[in-house]
């Protein structure tokens, strides 16, 4: 035991250091506990660039904001407080080493939920983050599936918890539950020590459109490789502050929104649920009168937002609620998302319509949306560059640094050599995107045929390729690709077409693009929304079928003929839909996926020809 009158004085705090403000909870399904003694040893985590990063940061730098209640939390507290979290974790455990261990966890999106995270990483476990709105069976099912041997829960969602324990599940897990960090705790050194990484990693699950949803085993040295891609290529630095908008259980919000910025030192803002109204305030305040000003003794001043990256969704109700704004709203939001103010503005998870984009661009005086591609197996893939040249239409940009990524033809099952992109008839050749590199993930938890059958050997010796599932073609823009300082942004730049088995249709032996479709559509002024999907026909093979959302402020009855007409000089005659029924929702998933499959079956039951097989 050090005592406190032993320590260096830069240390002697950590011998009368404040509780954690982790409690447990005794249950019939938990070992015992014990407290620790007031006097201390060291606190220690691994050596792992997570942790390396975040002690290489101004301890005094913001990095966790609640922008609800305006609490905040420093990079000096975070290193101190997922120590002292993961020594709750292993006591919950009896003591156990908790190397490879599934920890689950129910947490709100704040400073907990980033504590929460980083302690089963520096345990050398595997964090599963579960999502409140799962109902009682998909939390149960994740649970025995990762046979997870400890759920932690925050106050606010310990009821969801003890829900789904009390439900059959085939191991019990113990169960922490921990109470709010409040801030303004002493801040505690801590070393990093060197030890194996060994289990260390996040898992996330599958959307599970077609299937169970599957444990996607990302280990943290496919999260560093994708921080690190993604710090190179968009450049995220101490300066900036992003708002947090996206759920937690998702690669995009774990990944690009969290990770990625404290491997930055950049400050993260949360506010979810996402709100229109809330956010245009939250985004406007740095730029009204009001800002800084005292009340009651307090000033109140919030720092402007540089980095937002959310799904086209988020963009398009924005853009449906500026216009309700007060007119001094407004103009302070027009400001605030320029681009002399947001830095980055990226839209990805779904694909981008270029009405989106184009009314973003002018709303904001000029800002243009960076698109990018990826998925939870990868991370990110793809991405446009910074520079407003390197943003085109419709376009994911280049493979990111440390990715390598190529085509193959779905048809031949041959590679598309760079430069033979187009074929001796001068149409474009399409393949299925594959990757490989270090932000590729493991494995299928516990499934290894489906994670053989994603993967296809290659005999140069640089290991297999990831199959994506996601077709595109590759075409070289003159205007873009020359930015000095990207040089990982040159060539010809991938276009996505869809999802092999729902966005590309195969109608009277030609091929469409959903999504070239979708945009079409969304550029007409009757449509709010649109989705395109393959409806079976023994005649055609698959006809081309569209839903629809109309613009009331436009139109209130619209027919396929007029479809039809409106889409006639846009598209050759076999890409426009035969099929169309417009509805007044179309379902989508929390990123804004649709599930197409479902779709077709609820909507399009009655255009089948009758004689498909």
């Amino acid at each position: 035991m050090i005592l406190r009158h032993t320590l260096p004085p830069a240390l002697r705090r950590v011998a009368s250091s404040p509780p954690s403000p982790l409690t447990y909870r005794p249950s019939p399904r938990s070992r015992p506990w014990f407290c620790c003694c007031r006097a201390r040893m060291l606190s220690t985590l691994p050596r792992l660039p997570i942790f390396e990063a975040v002690a290489g940061h101004d301890p005094a730098a913001t990095a966790v904001v609640h922008s609800v209640s305006g609490r905040s939390f420093t990079y000096g507290q975070l290193l101190a407080d997922v120590s002292r979290a993961r020594d709750r974790r292993r006591e919950a455990r009896g003591g156990a080493d908790l190397d490879g261990e599934r920890i689950a966890f129910l947490v709100e999106n704040s400073y907990d939920y980033v504590v929460t995270l980083l302690a089963a990483i520096a345990a050398r476990s595997i964090a599963v983050p579960l999502s409140p709105a799962f109902p009682a069976p998909e939390l149960q099912y994740i649970l025995n599936h990762s046979e997870a041997s400890l759920l932690v829960s925050s106050f606010k969602f310990t009821p969801r918890a003890d829900e789904v324990l009390a439900t059959e599940l085939t191991s019990k897990p113990a169960h922490l539950e921990l109470a709010k960090h409040v801030g303004g705790q002493e801040k505690e050194a801590v070393a990093l020590e060197d030890t194996d990484p060994a289990g260390a990693g996040l898992m996330l699950y599958t959307s599970g459109t077609t299937n169970r949803p599957k444990g996607v085993l990302l280990p943290q040295s496919a999260l560093t490789a994708q921080c690190r891609s993604l710090v190179e290529a968009w450049k995220y630095t101490p300066s900036d502050h992003l708002l947090h908008v996206l759920p937690l259980h998702h690669i995009h919000g774990t990944v690009n929104a969290l990770l990625a910025p404290l491997f930055a030192g950049s400050s993260i803002e949360f506010m979810f649920p996402f709100n229109a109204d809330t956010v245009w305030k939250r985004l406007a305040t740095p730029f009204l009168a009001t800002n800084g000003t005292t009340t009651n003794g307090i000033t109140a001043t919030q720092p402007k937002v540089t980095f937002f990256t959310v799904v086209p969704t988020v963009y398009s109700r924005l853009l449906a609620s500026h216009k309700s704004l007060p007119a001094e709203l407004q103009e302070a939001a027009r400001q605030a998302i320029s681009p002399a103010n947001l830095r980055v503005n990226i839209s990805g998870s779904a694909a981008l319509p270029t009405p989106i984009k184009a009314a973003w661009q002018t709303l904001s005086r000029g800002n243009v949306l960076l698109e990018r591609y990826g998925m939870t197996e990868v991370g990110m893939a793809l991405s446009c560059g910074l520079d407003f040249a390197d943003r085109v239409d419709a376009s994911v940009g280049w493979p990111l640094p440390s990715v390598q990524a190529r085509l193959m033809d779905v048809d031949t099952g041959e590679v598309i050599p760079p430069g033979q992109d187009v074929d001796g008839a001068g149409r474009e050749r399409s393949g299925e995107i594959q990757l490989r590199g270090p932000t590729i993930f493991k494995e299928y938890w516990r499934n290894p045929d489906a994670t053989a059958k994603e993967f296809i050997a290659d005999l140069d010796g640089h290991g297999p390729w990831f199959k994506t599932g996601d077709i595109a073609i590759r075409r070289p823009v003159p205007s873009a690709g020359h930015s000095a300082v990207q040089p990982w942004a040159r060539g010809p730049l991938y276009f996505i077409q869809g999802r092999r088995t729902a966005d590309i249709i195969k109608t009277g032996g030609e091929k469409v693009s959903a999504l070239e479709v979708e945009r079409e559509l969304l550029s007409l002024p009757e449509v709010a929304e649109a989705a395109v999907v393959a409806v079976p026909s023994g005649n055609w093979g698959q006809k081309v079928g569209a839903v629809i959302i109309l613009d009331t402020d436009v139109v209130h009855k619209w027919s396929p003929l007029d479809m039809r007409r409106a889409l006639k000089s846009r598209l050759a005659n076999y890409k426009i839909p035969q099929v169309m029924k417009v509805v007044d929702h179309i379902p989508r998933n929390a990123m804004g996926k649709i599930n197409k499959k479902l779709l077709v079956r609820a909507i399009f039951s009655d255009a089948f020809s009758g004689d498909e097989r």
